[in-house]
């Protein structure tokens, strides 16, 4: 049983991990491309969140939702 834990750990820490191996590696001499996976999920999150807005603002110039305030039927 122990050596299926150790099996696990060889895996993860010697292949799973070793492109963020490099990565912490790569930070000490250019900070910029040791973190380009960070810019890169940034980039994808500020065009998800600009074609979110685009979206929201398209269905909202149409009119078409019932604006209509009231309260739960509960109340």
């Amino acid at each position: 049983m122990k050596d299926f834990f150790y099996v696990i750990n060889d895996l993860f820490v010697g292949g799973l991990f070793a492109p963020l191996d490099y990565l912490r590696k790569l930070e000490l001499t250019n900070w910029f491309a040791a973190n380009t996976m960070s810019w890169v999920f940034m980039l994808i999150g500020t065009v998800a969140f600009i074609y979110w807005m685009k979206q929201l603002a398209k269905f909202n110039a149409n009119n078409e939702e019932d604006k209509s305030i009231s309260s739960h039927s509960f109340l």
